[in-house]
């Protein structure tokens, strides 16, 4: 293990958007009980603080890896297309109008069950996005579309959390 490989290189997985969860959760254990720092204690300070430094990588990789978001915008980044969300919010017109469509339903919600329904629309849509961005990386290995993709993935990801607190609110 190399504390500068990629994630995927660092897993031992094929660097693809689909991802094995059970494998890559078996391989995080494998993992990290190869470097807990407790495995280190009688060799000492330096060996826990290097051992500290591996599990902390693992655990980033983990995280990153885990989450479809962060492992498509990570594959994007491998392959050279960064998503430059702050200054590239560029998007198309029917992207832009179904976002205010959403705003407007959401606005408009009376009550905890429109605002469940609008959530799994959203859903909907956050799979198929989901589904096309693993498409444009592992078949089509388009990186550009699939880093414009990944940004749209980004506003649909953060009106789902708005979907959550309104919902939140509601089950007070």
């Amino acid at each position: 293990m190399n504390l500068q490989d990629d994630d995927f290189t660092l897993f031992g997985l094929p660097a693809r958007f689909a991802l094995d969860r059970a494998a890559l959760d078996q391989r995080w254990r494998e993992l990290q009980g190869r470097v807990h720092p407790d495995r280190f204690a009688a060799e000492g300070a330096a060996a826990q603080r290097v051992a500290m430094q591996w599990s902390v990588r693992i655990n980033e990789a983990y995280r990153r890896l885990k989450d479809p978001l962060a492992r498509a915008q990570y594959l994007c980044e491998l392959r050279g297309a960064a998503i430059e969300a702050e200054s590239n919010t560029a998007m198309p017109t029917g992207f832009l109008m179904q976002q205010m469509a959403w705003r407007e339903a959401l606005d408009d919600a009376p009550d905890a069950a429109a605002v469940q329904s609008l959530d799994d629309e959203v859903a909907g849509d956050e799979r198929r996005l989901q589904a096309d961005i693993g498409r444009l990386l592992d078949e089509a290995n388009d990186a550009p579309e699939a880093a414009r993709q990944v940004r749209a993935l980004m506003f649909v990801n953060r009106f789902r959390a708005d979907l959550a607190r309104r919902l939140d609110a509601h089950d007070r």
